[in-house]
């Protein structure tokens, strides 16, 4: 039998959090190790932990309030709890603060639903992850991302001992494979010497990500120069990772973002009209929008 834990699903302000939009914020949230089961509203990947093994484990909605998680395999440590612990925390995003967001939509008929809890961007376990991941999915068809995401997995991931998955490789990992690995395992085509070479910097400290994820005095700006001057993040990348790291500022407009838009809205419109639509959400804007577009990803009944 798995070993369980509880965790408050809640804000730091008691805000309310919609566990099924939050675990289907975004598609990047379902590629591995993740694995999103939409029926059974269930979240199951493995994770590399700093003092031991990975574990692979499985996120349900729990009691009232609360969500469950499975451990699978052997009974972990109290080490390995609390790891777990704030893992859950990271990917659940438990604790971006959105009180001020659900007080701007209150007021909005187009925007009011998300009050009742949606608005978590789910988040990978590190800044490194996220930004591997958003270089697979640049300029691509989303089969050719998926199938990217799984051979780094399959073949540099740790696995974990008591159910063989396994986690997402390190960049230590990642940079021992030459180039001609990304080309011809991963097919990663241009985006090859990217990874290669984002793995390497991180590897030997001369690229830093993981302090992102907590510089909240640091400018929406200065963070967005930070992210363009990684290998193979562009415009794109940037916008997708800011609201990833809680920085939602900018709108991501793509090819899938303005079409869905013109539906939604019954006609296309400009890039800057889109932007004047959401600017009274300020340093939300990008998070209103983004909501805007997918607030059928979820069937409401379901809320």
């Amino acid at each position: 039998m798995p070993t369980t834990f509880e965790i408050p699903l809640a804000g730091p302000k008691r805000e309310r959090v919609d566990y099924a939009r939050t675990i289907m914020s975004h598609g990047v949230a379902d590629l591995p190790p993740a694995h999103i089961d939409e029926e059974a509203r269930t979240y199951t990947t493995t994770l590399a932990l700093p003092s031991g093994q990975p574990r692979t484990i499985l996120i349900r909605e729990g009691r009232r309030g609360f969500v469950r998680v499975e451990v699978k395999g052997r009974k972990p440590g109290a080490g390995t709890t609390r790891e777990l612990t704030q893992a859950v925390h990271q990917i659940l995003n438990l604790d971006e603060d959105l009180s001020e967001f659900y007080s701007l939509v209150a007021s909005d008929p187009e925007l009011s639903w998300v009050a009742g809890g949606a608005g978590r961007m789910l988040r990978t376990p590190t800044v490194y992850e996220a930004v591997v991941k958003t270089v697979c999915t640049t300029n691509v068809a989303w089969s050719a991302t998926v199938r990217m995401a799984t051979a780094l997995v399959e073949n540099l991931g740790e696995q974990a001992t008591e159910t063989g998955a396994r986690a997402f490789p390190t960049a230590e990992a990642m940079a021992t494979e030459p180039e001609a690995f990304y080309r011809d395992v991963v097919r990663a085509g241009y985006r090859s010497p990217y990874l290669r070479a984002l793995a390497s910097g991180v590897a030997d400290g001369t690229i830093e990500l993981e302090d992102l994820a907590a510089a909240t005095d640091v400018p929406d700006d200065e963070v967005a120069l930070r992210l363009l001057a990684l290998p193979g993040i562009g415009p794109y990348g940037v916008a997708h990772l800011m609201m990833l790291l809680g920085r939602h500022s900018r709108l991501i407009l793509d090819s899938w973002t303005r079409p869905k838009y013109a539906r939604l809205n019954g006609r296309k419109a400009a890039d800057n009209t889109i932007e004047r639509r959401f600017r009274r959400y300020g340093r939300y804007a990008g998070l209103a929008f983004w909501l805007y577009l997918t607030r059928d990803w979820v069937a409401e009944q379901l809320q």
